[in-house]
């Protein structure tokens, strides 16, 4: 963050100072955790269902924090204490990018691809400017502003992920940083649940076009109809990717080797370069266009493009990371999220991987949440996709995933092809017992089902 006195800081987000000296300097990161604070530091001391960050201002001033941001004065801590902490974060953090004028905001937002496309965008422009970007997937009311506060006066590009349960939400992330590029990858049925629909979605998504700021580009999906149609939300540049004969950017003649890394002709301003992902998947082709859109919308060359998108590596964890054990099983882990259009990605790839090494395909598969209404259709329409598209072993995980399991047997598959347990450690069991060496195994859920941690198992396994 830019160094900022106490006393700027509690202008900026409306607070009074209590027991801090108005010219103290914060001169060091601006945390959530106390854990993480270092001397100079700001600490934001957010009131949690289990953990009250006004317990620990004392530990953090005791460590060097240059003040607290707090709901109360604390006795003996410097604090600027606020009405609202959670809004105070994102007051500050608006006011830090307000006092960046060469920084160019890109935000993106879309219901798959976010985070891998977030990754990309951030390794095609870092090496044309100090670029910073959420780690993970930091996208929400606390995790964008922390994000954001990054960014100094050496900061070119802040590559801004935009996650949304509620209308409203991507409205609000825009005004703490107003996008200069805004990216729609897609409508899907992420979070299906609380919006009610894929209409809904969209309107929520689109919150992110309307707020390109003047003289902008808005970047979208001309192969998503909802995502299209958001061109009529905005009066700024529109550029688009995809397969339509009418985009701006589009992949010629993509194709996957043997470990699924997707290959293609970069199509764009009338040239044509070859792009050999290192990332695993066909979908990972649309996340390379967007990216390469943003990209070229921010004045990069075509070859600049593709040298980019050659070189991009997996960056966050638990996304179609492949790892080989030393007995010869593969593992991806795709556990990190999970939606229908996400799981039915996966388990092309998984099959496409499969068939070009001769490898028996297992696919592990935890709860999708946040489905609403329709949770049994599209766990049931996942297990019948999996026998349609022959993987050779379906677990489904939890009784959230039970319908994968009866979708796939009333499909066509017999005997143990598909199998449900109801726990991790029975999975586990399951696996140690039956993998063989040369088996291909992806294991993918929605966050909260905790698959991520059998993934790991497997892997450690190999490491003892």
């Amino acid at each position: 963050m830019i160094p900022l006195s106490c006393g700027q800081l509690a202008e900026a987000v409306g607070g009074e100072l209590a027991g801090v000296d108005p010219a103290a300097v914060v001169d060091a990161a601006v945390v959530i955790d106390s854990r993480k604070i270092e001397p100079g530091g700001l600490f934001v001391a957010l009131p949690g269902e289990h953990v009250d960050g006004h317990d620990y201002v004392a530990a953090v001033a005791e460590a060097g924090a240059t003040a607290s941001i707090t709901a109360r004065p604390i006795d003996g801590s410097p604090c600027i204490v606020v009405g609202d902490v959670q809004t105070a974060l994102g007051d500050l953090a608006k006011y830090v990018i307000g006092r960046l004028p060469d920084l160019t905001v890109i935000g993106l937002t879309g219901s798959q691809g976010k985070t891998s496309t977030k990754d990309l965008i951030a390794q095609l422009l870092q090496p044309y400017g100090q670029t910073v970007a959420p780690v993970g997937s930091f996208n929400n009311e606390l995790g964008h502003p922390l994000t954001a506060l990054q960014a100094d006066e050496n900061t070119r590009y802040l590559v801004a992920e935009m996650g949304a349960r509620h209308v409203g939400d991507i409205t609000y992330l825009c005004r703490i940083t107003p996008p200069k590029v805004g990216l729609v990858l897609n409508v899907g049925h992420s979070h299906i649940g609380e919006f009610g629909s894929q209409d809904a979605i969209a309107v929520a998504k689109g919150e992110l076009i309307e707020a390109v700021v003047p003289g902008g580009t808005a970047v979208l999906n001309a192969d998503d109809p909802r995502v299209a149609a958001m061109a009529s939300r905005t009066e700024q540049t529109v550029m688009t990717f995809g397969e339509a004969p009418a985009a701006d950017v589009r992949a010629g003649e993509p194709k996957l080797d043997g470990d699924g890394r997707a290959a293609f002709t970069l199509q764009l301003d009338g040239e044509q370069h070859l792009v050999q992902l290192q990332l695993v998947g066909e979908h990972h082709v649309a996340n390379a266009l967007a990216a390469a859109t943003v990209a070229r919308a921010l004045g990069l060359t075509p070859q600049q493009i593709a040298d980019g998108l050659n070189a991009a590596t997996l960056v966050s964890s638990a996304r179609m990371e492949v790892t080989r054990r030393s007995d010869d099983v593969t593992v991806i882990n795709d556990a990190y999220n999970a939606n229908p259009d996400s799981v039915r990605a996966a388990l092309k790839s998984l099959v496409a991987i499969g068939r070009s090494r001769g490898a028996r395909t297992w696919a592990v598969l935890g709860e999708m949440l946040e489905l609403g209404e329709t949770s049994r259709e599209e766990h049931d329409a996942v297990g019948r996709l999996a026998v349609r598209l022959d993987v050779n072993r379906l677990v489904a995980v939890g009784e959230g995933a039970r319908p994968i399991h009866l979708g796939a047997s009333l499909e066509g598959s017999w005997g143990n092809e598909s199998a449900f347990v109801e726990t991790i450690d029975d999975a586990l069991r399951l696996l140690r017992a039956e993998l063989r060496p040369g088996d291909l195994v992806l294991v993918k859920s929605s966050k909260a089902a905790g698959l991520r941690r059998l993934a790991d198992a497997l892997l450690e396994e190999d490491s003892q």
